[in-house]
């Protein structure tokens, strides 16, 4: 029996970023590329990973990263996905939006070996709520994406191709960024972080 050959890691940076001024890529986090908190995630688990954007995406400096172009036309997340799935020969690609700067390698590892069964995906899920811009779509992914067409919303695409959910547990992991004060709110989510992890009280032997 052949083994499955593992995923692409693909970030997905195509995006007009219209009610944040611009490509989400650049945006900064505490003087930090949006791009690189889901790029470095996704480095961490897959050894072959790409940002996938327009020709006309403005990104950082990326040294050593791969960058596949995606068409013009349409500006549509799904475009980014199929091509990816076109570009990966075969394989399978672990896709995460550029402005998921919470996602975890631990995560990651979960998309990348899930069992999607007779699904052409997998996307995470929290609840009612579903991100389908952080999952594992399989090269059986691009047949259904395309005969669905441009016009519906991710969510409503990965419904209709009958995609698995895969529970992450944390709502904070699919915190995403569309504006500046969603910028402020992940600024203070990592500043409170960084405290948690230096509270003495963490580090303090538990009473007797």
């Amino acid at each position: 029996m052949l083994r499955r050959r593992p995923p692409i890691g693909v970030i997905l940076a195509g995006g007009l970023g219209r009610r944040i001024g611009g490509s989400k890529a650049v945006v900064q986090l505490q003087s930090k590329p949006l791009i690189l908190y889901p790029l470095a995630a996704v480095q961490t688990v897959l050894r072959d990973v790409a940002v996938i954007a327009k020709a006309d995406t403005k990104l950082p400096s990326l040294p050593g990263v791969t960058v596949w172009v995606e068409p013009d036309d349409p500006r549509h997340p799904v475009m980014g996905i199929v091509h990816a799935l076109a570009l990966a020969e075969g394989r399978g690609v672990v896709v995460c939006a550029v402005d998921l700067p919470f996602v975890t390698p631990e995560l990651i590892h979960r998309l990348a070996t899930a069992d999607a069964g007779r699904s052409p995906a997998v996307v995470a899920a929290n609840g009612a709520e579903t991100q389908p811009l952080l999952g594992l779509y399989g090269p059986r992914a691009i047949e259904p994406l395309q005969r669905c067409g441009y016009e519906s919303s991710m969510r409503e695409l990965v419904a209709s191709i009958g995609a698995q959910r895969l529970d992450v547990g944390d709502p904070e992991l699919l915190f995403n960024i569309n504006s500046p004060e969603d910028v402020l709110h992940a600024g203070a989510i990592l500043d409170r972080r960084a405290r948690a992890q230096t509270d003495p009280a963490r580090t303090r032997p538990a009473p007797f």
